[in-house]
């Protein structure tokens, strides 16, 4: 899948599992790591209902850094989290729950951070997706709507397909895996991930936690977590 088949997709009629198939096509035709994080924040903007602009901000060495974004609006908006030490971004990664705020022009949990972004930017709706590595929290995954209220309980739930996956990119990385080997490790694996987003659409649960459902329905059935990956999607497709 290239880039104009990614934008083909259609928000509106892409579950969970339509999702996943079209962002693990991006590391099939990525090189690199930065090729890989700059094509997230792109499919971001096609496949989260009402997302126009996206960026990756991870922490290292105790900082954070925008390792990829859409655009320079959503630059912009990382340098001045930073700057003001609030917003989406940082909430999400120390809390336990995703941050959305659709209109940053009522009430905001970030004063400083709306006031700048009103004034100088044409974004009105921001939410913070925490990106988890080994159960340490070591980023996220924020979007930035033009249109207040375009951001939704839908949009939250295709942002957390898209912040699960992109934790399974960064696990490859910090494992020094290359991206030849996330491919194979996505391709056996495909039908695990898949089923993830499914169970976290329909539980409206985290990627762990959905992940852990299905662990325990492997053991408790005590057969292979690939199976258990299957029936679920064979379960869905037969709705």
């Amino acid at each position: 899948m290239n880039d104009n088949e990614i934008t083909s997709v259609d928000p509106a009629r892409a579950g969970p599992a339509t999702m996943f198939r079209a962002l693990a096509e991006i590391i099939y035709t990525r090189s690199s790591y930065d090729e890989i994080y700059a094509a997230i924040c792109g499919a971001a903007t096609v496949l989260v209902d009402g997302c126009d602009h996206a960026s990756l901000m991870l922490r290292q060495n105790g900082r954070f850094i925008t390792v990829a974004a859409s655009d320079d609006i959503a630059m912009v908006i990382d340098e001045a989290e930073r700057e003001f030490n609030e917003g989406p971004c940082l909430d999400a990664v120390m809390e336990q729950t995703a941050q959305l705020d659709t209109d940053l022009a009522t009430h905001t949990e970030w004063p400083a951070l709306a006031e700048y972004v009103l004034a100088e930017t044409p974004v009105r709706g921001a939410a913070g997706f925490r990106l988890i590595l080994d159960d340490r929290k070591v980023g996220a995954l924020n979007l930035f709507s033009n249109t207040a209220g375009a951001l939704t309980e839908r949009s939250a739930d295709q942002a957390a397909v898209l912040a699960a996956f992109t934790s399974v990119a960064q696990m490859a990385l910090s494992s020094q895996e290359s991206a030849e080997s996330l491919r194979d490790a996505l391709t056996s694996n495909r039908e695990i991930g898949k089923a993830v987003g499914l169970m976290m659409a329909f539980h409206k649960v985290s990627d762990e936690e959905a992940f852990n459902i299905l662990k325990k329905a492997s053991q408790d059935m005590n057969i292979k977590l690939t199976k258990v990956a299957r029936e679920v999607i064979d379960h869905h497709n037969r709705r």
